[in-house]
């Protein structure tokens, strides 16, 4: 299919901001992030000359199927991140997506279910000889159990954009573990879960492409911290300026590696993107031990794409503009 102006439909489908649990966690900024990126991505197809007309969606998932039978569209640019107490709906979106044969944006509904699944997920790298942290999943009844030691870092099991981390996350005794275990099972969906702390350097790279595919450029994410506080990319790092975190924690692309280092980044970033199903885009992220070994914390399929996120900064160090990013997931859906 040729892209050239108004010849290309396409549909920017997105979730519609509504009040939710996040509100009162005090973690609302992340979801109403998406506008953000939505104006971005909408900005961008007016530069690129395409047709577009933005989808917000709402619950119940059983009423979208119709809307997006509606669509007289060649493409779907999919921001949907899945509906509030139903991260599942995320992949099940893109199912009915693939269903209609309607393109879009970004990785398929296989890839979304087991990203969801963060242990699903470590099993399969682990298996590959991809080296990730230790890890335990616990619960307030099974904490006499924990056998990882000290210190270590408690995360929600299906979460993203950093909800439930904060400085508290990073444990080192027993009492710490327990209320943050607590907390997260209360909030965040019954499990939580643990892994040993690897308080090294952190990197994060975007990967694009179906068959072929490309690593734009690898940052580090850079602390600069008092000495008493951990060293974790947390919501408030993320989201709340002015705060410390916010303050102290920046992106630094292209990191100050080695070729070699670089060259075994981009490897396992593209090994891990295959194994999870991943097409179109994804970021995978890193820590690195006292070893200098690369272990991989998290494989994001269809990541934040906003002009100051990660994907951005790594597009444009490679040459692109956000435009040309844009198009280039748009090409990546028609083929």
């Amino acid at each position: 299919m040729q892209l050239s102006g108004e010849a290309v439909r396409v549909a920017l489908v997105y979730n519609e901001p509504v009040p939710d649990r996040y509100h009162e966690l005090g973690e609302a900024k992340a979801e109403l992030g998406v506008m953000d990126e939505v104006q971005a991505v909408s900005e961008a197809l007016v530069e690129l000359r395409y047709a577009a007309v933005l989808v917000p969606l709402r619950p119940p998932l059983n009423q979208i199927r119709g809307q997006m039978e509606a669509l007289n569209v060649d493409v779907v640019f999919n921001l949907f991140e899945g509906f509030d107490g139903s991260p599942e709906t995320e992949s099940k979106f893109a199912a009915i997506l693939s269903e209609l044969k309607l393109p879009f944006t970004g990785c398929p509904a296989a890839a979304l279910e087991m990203a969801l699944d963060k242990v699903k997920t470590k099993r399969l790298l682990e298996q590959a000889g991809i080296r990730i942290p230790r890890y335990q999943i616990l619960t307030p009844e099974t904490l006499s159990t924990f056998s990882l030691g000290y210190p270590s870092i408690i995360k929600p099991m299906a979460e993203h954009a950093s909800h439930g981390m904060s400085e508290d996350s990073v444990v080192r005794d027993f009492a710490a573990l327990e209320k943050q275990v607590i907390k997260i099972c209360t909030f965040y969906g019954g499990k939580a879960l643990v892994e040993e702390f690897v308080d090294g350097r952190e990197f994060n790279t975007t990967v694009m492409g179906n068959d072929r595919l490309r690593v734009p450029a690898i940052s580090e994410i850079v602390f600069t911290l008092p000495p008493d506080k951990p060293r974790v990319l947390t919501f408030a790092a993320k989201w709340e300026e002015n705060s410390l975190y916010f303050d102290h924690t920046r992106a630094v692309c292209p990191a100050a590696i080695s070729a070699r280092e670089q060259a075994e980044i981009g490897r396992i970033a593209r090994a891990a993107f295959r194994l999870v199903g991943c097409r179109g885009y994804a970021r995978v992220d890193f820590r690195q031990d006292a070893a200098g070994r690369f272990k991989v914390l998290e494989v994001n399929p269809n990541p934040d794409i906003t002009p100051g996120s990660g994907a951005a900064l790594q597009t444009a160090t490679a040459g692109m503009t956000y435009s040309q990013f844009v198009e280039k997931l748009i090409r990546l859906a028609l083929k």
